[in-house]
């Protein structure tokens, strides 16, 4: 198809036409590329203006408050200002009447025995709680925001059942945003890997509750061999697709443990065996953290992140939890009425050492730690574990009540606004700032 362009003539020489006729055209290609421009820089705005859609329509629904006190925050990364430097792990649980943000009816992934509503509790309050630091905000859990931060990258968590109830707490909170996939390579309930199709972020699940090798002696549940400076293989062997590794550890200590060294048994706790050394767990439980942070420093993902979260006490009152112990409180404490102390400053303590101990190796050696010291927070939520409502009431059937993992949705839900919190921080530090051009 031929465009024809019409110059008017004007009468006169053939020069001056000429001239006025080159001048017309130069007029209508600089005209045209403007436009042309001009089109583009509208399609890119509507583009961007998109891709940020999702995040402010949440946070139309959720008032968000960064710690200069900003409302609906759209930046994916914000500016050093807005993130100031703040311990968010000392604070109090205040109101949130806005919480929760799904229900056991609207997340599928809540496992039975954290369905404390399912299963008849009573009480509703233990749900509408936030953690106020100190010394700042801390941001409720952006679904679209983290997904964003999480954008072609992956995470891991590794230890213990609490840490599955972490990762099910996560998924609840991000079905806002996206259902996962399940891609798992194994049906074990153990051992789950999910993606978000859309952002290509895949969390995974590995139970070790030891964090190193171990294996059961008897299976009356009784005496587990502890290999102290072995690796768990079900976890490291995977461990360096991962961009993210959260550790945890902790309540299994406490058990009946034969603890191996170089393959030969170097003590026991509570197995009453002849010749053989009484051990606390104490010991056991440092050099399970020093083997398992080896681990990661070794064949971990060189550009990798390192994630500490730290012990979550549980709340057993009137009795030990064989022993009719139970969790009845229906509100927090405040910090003044309660203090870490006994087992749980014990666990606690050793964490942190043998986090700090590896944090300064991997420093030397280009790696990334960070911690999320969640202790404090949740020593003072008593009432949020399901106690008796993780199952229902059996006929001449006596079940342990469960005052160690947590209802969902519940407190555990808190530990998305650290970690968030702790992700946009870390990225503001590995973020250059930007200079000046001239």
């Amino acid at each position: 198809m031929k465009f024809l362009l019409h110059f008017p003539l004007l009468k006169g020489n053939n020069n001056l036409r000429s001239k006025q006729t080159l001048s017309s055209i130069v007029t209508i290609l600089v005209f045209s590329t403007l436009v042309v421009f001009m089109l583009a820089t509208i399609s890119s705005s509507f583009f961007s203006y998109h891709s940020l859609l999702k995040i402010n329509e949440f946070n139309k629904e959720v008032s968000i408050e960064f710690d200069d006190g900003l409302k609906n925050e759209t930046e994916i990364m914000p500016s050093t200002a807005s993130v100031k430097k703040c311990d968010i792990f000392s604070g109090e649980w205040v109101p949130n009447p806005d919480a929760p943000y799904y229900t056991n009816k609207t997340c599928w992934e809540i496992h039975e025995h954290q369905n404390c509503m399912k299963f008849g509790r009573p009480d509703s309050e233990f749900m509408k709680w936030r953690w106020k630091p100190n010394e700042c905000e801390l941001p409720i859990f952006n679904p679209f925001q983290f997904l964003e931060i999480m954008r072609g990258k992956s995470m891991a968590f590794v230890g213990d059942s609490i840490g599955r109830n972490h990762m099910q707490s996560m998924i609840c909170l991000l079905s806002r945003a996206e259902w996962p996939v399940d891609v798992s390579y194994t049906d074990e309930f153990s051992f789950k890997r999910w993606q978000y199709s859309n952002y290509n972020f895949t969390m995974a699940t590995f139970w070790s509750p030891y964090l190193v090798r171990a294996e059961q002696v008897d299976s009356n549940g009784g005496l587990i061999n502890v290999y102290l400076d072995e690796f768990d293989e079900k976890w490291t062997a995977q461990i360096k697709e991962f961009d993210y590794v959260i550790i945890n550890g902790g309540q299994w200590f406490l058990r009946p443990m034969v603890f191996y060294e170089k393959q030969k048994i170097v003590g026991c706790q509570y197995c009453s065996w002849e010749n053989v050394t009484h051990l606390t767990w104490h010991n056991g439980y440092k050099k399970a953290f020093r083997t398992s942070y080896k681990a990661i420093m070794s064949v971990g993902n060189p550009k990798g992140v390192t994630i500490l979260r730290t012990y979550a006490p549980s709340h057993f009152e009137n009795g030990v939890w064989d022993k009719g112990g139970n969790c009845i409180r229906t509100k927090p404490f405040k910090s003044n009425e309660t203090r870490l102390d006994g087992y749980n400053l014990e666990l606690h303590t050793i964490q942190l050492e043998e986090f700090k101990r590896a944090e300064k190796e991997a420093t030397k050696k280009g790696l990334k730690f960070m911690l999320l010291d969640t202790t404090q927070a949740m020593l003072q939520r008593p009432d949020g574990h399901p106690n008796k409502y993780g199952h229902w009431p059996q006929k001449n059937v006596t079940i342990s009540n469960d005052c160690v993992h947590w209802c969902l949705p519940g407190p555990i839900d808190t530990w998305a606004d650290f970690l968030l919190q702790a992700l946009k921080v870390e990225g503001i530090r590995s973020t250059p700032e930007k200079k000046d051009f001239i």
